[in-house]
């Protein structure tokens, strides 16, 4: 057979005249004219270079061939027909799925809460957390190597989409009975201190805050320099160190830290969830997406 000849629509037809072995009834399946059909099934006939119906009592009779390609012809409906089906809800509790979620130990650290439900919850989801790299998210995206970046990025690189995640504002804290912290901290006693700068690309010694320091003619002491976010409370329980720090994170350490405004106006920042175009309508993304922008709300 010529298997350029046939068509979707003729498929079709030759799916309802197998079912139904009569022109008329499968016409009406068809939603077409009994005509229609009947030049439908001589194309079949012509292409398959087989009669595959032909006249019985009470109706058409498959011949051999037209047996054997009955459940075939049948089971690709069904799968054609699936195609054009809405994707099934992601339901977390039943799936198995893994997910690769980029972004700063802050977000991290944010997401335990959510993280440790999930583990409890959804016993056949796997989260892995990697470092956020805003030059490469993009090319890692398109290569399904990270699912959902969380990050200060300045503006979504191109490809991406991307929403609001959360909002912050920075304090400064330190030990809890650290003598130097006291209300209100002034400037200059401020700068007097020693920090400790998080340093997310990792070895700076200034940042924001020495900016707006500089802009006043004043500047503070770096002692330590970090890339990550969660070893500064341990660092400062055993020290006189300072930092500048995200209020939301330090609230998660009041216990043992003391935390007091910042003595002067620094801008706070607020991050966005990106994701790539290609994974904007798969069910389980929207999950996990509307999932960790709530988790991060609620933290």
């Amino acid at each position: 057979m010529d298997i350029n000849r046939l068509d979707l629509n003729l498929l079709r037809a030759l799916d309802a005249l197998l079912a139904e072995r009569h022109v008329t009834r499968a016409a009406a399946r068809l939603h077409l004219t009994q005509p229609a059909t009947s030049a439908a099934l001589a194309r079949l006939r012509a292409a398959f270079g087989d009669p595959l119906l032909v006249r019985g009592q009470g109706g058409l009779l498959p011949t051999p061939r037209a047996a054997e390609l009955a459940p075939q012809v049948r089971a690709l409906m069904q799968q054609i027909d699936a195609l054009g089906t809405a994707p099934q809800p992601f339901d977390a509790t039943r799936a198995r799925h893994r997910f690769t979620l980029a972004s700063t130990d802050y977000v991290h650290a944010l997401l335990t809460p959510w993280l440790a439900d999930l583990c409890a919850r959804a016993g056949g989801l796997d989260v892995a957390l990697l470092a956020l790299d805003s030059d490469s998210v993009t090319a890692r995206m398109e290569r399904g190597e990270v699912d959902l970046a969380v990050g200060n990025l300045a503006r979504t690189p191109p490809g991406l989409r991307s929403r609001k995640a959360l909002s912050d504002r920075f304090v400064v804290i330190g030990r809890r009975d650290h003598p130097g912290l006291r209300r209100p901290l002034t400037l200059p006693a401020f700068c007097a201190l020693e920090h400790v700068l998080v340093s997310p690309r990792g070895g700076a010694f200034s940042g924001a805050t020495d900016e707006a320091l500089a802009g006043r003619g004043l500047a503070r002491r770096v002692r330590l320099s970090v890339q990550g976010f969660l070893q500064v409370p341990e660092l400062l329980t055993d020290s006189d160190l300072v930092a500048v720090f995200p209020e939301r994170l330090a609230r998660r350490h009041a216990a043992r830290l003391t935390i007091v405004p910042a003595p002067l106006p620094l801008p706070g920042f607020t991050m966005v969830a990106a994701w790539h175009e290609r994974v904007h309508q798969a069910p389980a993304h929207q999950w996990l997406r509307e999932a960790v922008v709530r988790a991060l709300a609620a933290g």
